[in-house]
């Protein structure tokens, strides 16, 4: 039997209007029993395939059309999407650019300030790349050879430091804001290959070092939260605890990941790096179990002035007249209630009597 053949007659001869998928199935098969002189149990594994294929494709034509609208409808709404997107980043930078203007160019105490609203105003992730690829090209047309490293070093651990320090310490969060950074420095490598260890081992150093400045941080802010914000620990504890205590593995999946989508040549730079990179890799881990550690023993003295403050707030004029008109609120319900069950049962029973 000629599948092609085969195919056309099926098209042909299949028919929609009847009123059940199994009735337009069983007609088609008996088809085939009759034209061609084939039992269905008796079809080869090519021409079974040629009869479904035919069968999915009429049956569900219109459903497919439909769906290649809805892709059209989405691919257009997406483009408009990212049109629009990129005009509010082009707005948010004219409206920083046009406020850095009013600023002296010599304050850079209030430029620091106005480069730090700008970093957490616009779109981070779009921003860092931005940043990251721009420093370290900048570094490495003005840098002599002997200081690119440091310079280079000094730049990512700033920018790693200021991406991390005032969000969250989640896993989702920093492993995002490494990979964007990491990810723009080897484009530039990947640009520079000849470069390449130059760019990438003060990257790897000064990612590690603006975690470790930005863990560091949270601990020594650890000491100044107060009962009142203890809440805020209460409900990210575990969490905070889980990821501090994945910060190690955590920067070594981010290196492998760009490192696995990378040539071979930066693959195997930035994998032999970071297995050189013993000690950078102790000091996170020293920081991390000691913010662990520092937070386990805050939670714990922040829930034990937190019961205190309960239990004074518990024997206060207003919180025993609040007790005390709690129980007269209750003792009246309960009266309350019981007379009107004492009723409803009276009335019962006088039913029952007549």
């Amino acid at each position: 039997m000629e599948l092609e053949k085969l195919q056309r007659d099926l098209k042909v001869s299949y028919k929609p209007n009847l009123e059940t998928i199994d009735n337009r199935v069983e007609d088609i098969v008996k088809h085939i029993a009759d034209e061609w002189n084939i039992d269905a149990n008796r079809l080869t594994l090519h021409e079974i395939k040629t009869l479904s294929s035919t069968i999915l494709e009429i049956e569900t034509k219109s459903i497919s059309d439909e769906i290649e609208i809805l892709l059209t409808q989405k691919e257009q709404i997406e483009r408009k999407l990212e049109r629009k997107s990129g005009e509010l980043q082009d707005s948010k930078y004219n409206i920083f650019n046009a406020l850095e203007a009013q600023l002296s160019s010599d304050d850079t105490e209030a430029l620091s300030k106005l480069h730090q609203v700008k970093l957490q105003t616009i779109d981070l992730f779009d921003l860092l790349s931005e940043i990251v690829e721009s420093a370290i090209i900048t570094a490495l047309e003005k840098d002599k050879d002997s200081e690119i490293f440091d310079t280079i070093e000094e730049l990512i651990k700033d920018i790693t430091y200021e991406a991390i320090k005032e969000g969250s310490l989640n896993t989702i969060r920093i492993r995002k804001i490494l990979s964007t950074i990491l990810h723009a420095t080897i484009e530039v490598a990947e640009a520079s290959p000849v470069q390449a260890h130059q760019i990438l081992f003060p990257t790897l150093k000064g990612m590690r070092s603006g975690l470790i400045h930005s863990i560091t941080r949270f601990k020594q802010r650890l000491a100044f939260i107060p009962i009142e914000a203890k809440h805020i620990l209460i409900e990210d504890y575990d969490t905070i605890i889980e990821d501090l205590n994945q910060t190690d593995s955590l920067f070594a999946q981010v290196v492998q990941t760009q490192a696995d989508e990378s040539s071979k040549t930066i693959k195997e730079t930035l994998i032999t790096i970071n297995k050189d990179m013993r000690y950078d890799r102790e000091e996170l881990l020293r920081i991390s179990k000691e913010t662990a550690e520092v937070m386990k023993e805050r939670f714990s003295t922040l829930a034990a002035q937190a019961v205190l403050k309960a239990d004074k707030a518990l024997k206060s004029p207003r919180a025993i007249e609040a007790k005390r008109m709690g129980k007269q609120a209750f003792s009246i319900a309960k009266t309350t209630l019981g007379t009107a069950l004492k009723s409803a049962k009276d009335v019962m029973e006088n039913k029952k009597e007549k």
